[in-house]
């Protein structure tokens, strides 16, 4: 637990650890193309992976920001730490995710969409 990725320079785990490295996506937020609040867009290998159910999330407009972004806060640290992180992904991560993405469509309202800013801003400070 803890380890860093050898890849990422200082500034880059600076720039993940507070978020800051979301910030070019406010650009598609000022233009339309995302929400602040809404399922964070995947890799399309695995939105291919989706059943009818789990697509009902790309009827929203993607965010920023959602309940499996709060849930999995610590996702890298979980994928660096198994023995094969692209099946934890697939098997136990993106279905909870997707669940979690479910929720957000199902509740569709202003107070849901304030309730997960809120839950955000808290787990950044």
């Amino acid at each position: 637990m803890g380890e860093r990725d050898a890849r990422v320079t200082k500034v880059g785990y600076f720039l993940r650890k507070y978020k800051l490295d979301e910030l070019p996506q406010l650009v598609n937020v000022l233009i339309g193309d995302m929400s602040f609040i809404g399922p964070r867009p995947e890799v399309r290998k695995y939105v291919d992976m989706y059943n009818e159910e789990q697509k009902r999330v790309l009827s929203v407009r993607p965010g920023i920001t959602d309940y499996a972004s709060i849930a999995f806060k610590n996702e890298n640290q979980l994928l660096l730490q198994s023995p094969h992180p692209e099946k934890l992904y697939i098997e136990e991560i993106m279905p909870q995710k997707l669940q979690l993405n479910l929720k957000y469509v199902k509740n569709h309202s202003l107070q849901e969409y304030f309730k997960i800013l809120f839950l955000t801003v808290k787990i950044i400070f």
